[in-house]
């Protein structure tokens, strides 16, 4: 496949495969983090529980960043993205050592959903940089192999960490906090790895920064409503766009269904929990297989299909199968089920990303990312706020399935429409 050539060629590229680090260990060192924070408040012996809880949960720790989410982006196509990997690790790794010690503590959950908070925050900064730093190390005919392996390893690398702290969670029940710090000293290794990259080379052009911070914060406005003009005439940006934030929803409100299903309907009550935590686990390291079969898939399928069509596929085999599989709630056909959803969500984020790189500037970038960040983070509290309102508590709710299998079909169809408009032009 020419796709192999490309993937070779890329992995040859010294600075691609320097900021390739970067995300890997940045995006490890995530997947400990979170799997950490997730088994301390689902998990835990004893806390109770609910839908409305874990929603709870994300809205504290995500909906205050979707918020401020776009100022952030302004501040990156001003900053220069290396040293926002390197001091952003740098105060995540901190950051997370202080959690890690208000667990030991065990403070009241305000003031650790604060703490995780504050690292949540940095991430923002983090990831859109990464992804509007992509198009500096490689050139234009390869970014759909790129964005195939960089950001498909990076959600590789979290499925991976988050694998690793639940086998050290199960391991030691009380070894929430030494998870923790595991993943500070894998953000530590991430700062430490951006400076093997030169501080100019991965943007934005000096021309185009304004590296006074008064400045920069005076103009967040300003530089806010252009990134939002620029994407209004990016037609094609924006239909993606919308398109893969449904496709979140959908993914979320199926995360908060096979968290309760992990935390009641499959597991011994009598053994902790440790059971249901463990099925959770596997569900992760299966999602992750289909997001690695998606990177060796879309660049071939997007080829074929263009990107349109490949999102338009992945959404119908979602919209077919995820009820298929998802209504007898049992552990089998749900496991398979994340490979499936693992693999269209990823196959339908490597086309979104591609068409985004492609169709916007470069000084405009970091802002539409932060965009992107926003609405991914917007829906994803979207669907946990209404799957707390149909889930019961076992996580059985028929209703659920249908309505995320009838949003798939509709992001189906919409796609293949305007798919054969694109290709009738």
């Amino acid at each position: 496949m020419p796709a192999v050539g490309d993937l070779r060629v890329l992995l040859r590229l010294t600075n691609f495969r320097r900021l390739l680090t970067v995300r890997l260990l940045s995006q490890s060192a995530d997947g400990v983090y979170q799997v950490a924070l997730a088994a301390y408040v689902v998990f835990s012996p004893e806390k109770q529980t609910s839908p409305a809880a874990i929603a709870s949960a994300m809205a504290v720790l995500l909906l205050p960043y979707s918020l401020v989410g776009p100022f952030a982006g302004v501040l990156l196509d001003r900053w220069r993205r290396r040293q926002v990997f390197l001091y952003g690790n740098l105060l995540r790794a901190a950051l997370a050592c202080g959690t890690a010690l208000l667990i030991l503590a065990s403070v009241p959950d305000w003031l650790f959903y604060a703490s995780a908070l504050s690292v949540t925050a940095v991430n923002r900064f983090v990831l859109s940089g990464l992804s509007a730093a992509l198009p500096r190390v490689v050139d234009a005919d390869r970014l759909v192999v790129a964005n195939s392996l960089s950001p498909t390893a990076g959600t590789l690398a979290a499925t991976a960490g988050g694998g690793l702290a639940l086998a050290l969670r199960l391991a030691g029940p009380d070894s929430d906090a030494a998870v923790v710090l595991l993943g500070a000293a894998l953000y530590l290794c991430a700062a430490l790895a951006s400076l093997r990259m030169s501080p100019e080379l991965l943007g934005p052009d000096p021309e185009l920064m304004q590296p006074r911070l008064g400045a920069a914060l005076s103009s967040t406005v300003r530089g806010l409503a252009d990134g939002v003009r620029h994407l209004a005439e990016r037609r094609a940006a924006a239909r993606s766009l919308a398109a893969m934030t449904v496709m979140r929803f959908c993914y979320g409100a199926l995360t908060v269904m096979v968290l309760m299903l992990c935390r009641y309907a499959w597991s011994d009550r009598t053994a902790g929990g440790s059971d249901g935590l463990a099925l959770l686990g596997l569900a992760l390291g299966v999602s992750g297989a289909g997001f690695f079969v998606a990177a060796v898939l879309t660049p071939w399928a997007v080829g074929r299909l263009g990107p349109y069509g490949w999102m338009a596929a992945c959404a119908g085999a979602a919209a077919v199968l995820e009820p298929a599989l998802g209504l007898p709630f049992a552990p089998v056909p749900v496991l398979i089920s994340a490979f499936v959803l693992g693999l269209t969500t990823q196959g339908a984020k490597i086309a979104t990303d591609t068409v985004v790189q492609s169709s916007v500037d470069d000084a405009y970038r970091g802002r539409i990312f932060s965009l992107y960040d926003v609405l991914f983070n917007v829906a994803f509290v979207g669907a946990a706020a209404v799957a707390a309102l149909m889930l019961p508590t076992d996580g059985r709710s028929i209703a659920l399935v249908l309505m995320v299998a009838a949003l798939y079909a509709i992001v189906a169809v919409t796609l293949g429409r305007w798919n054969r408009e694109r290709a009738g032009k």
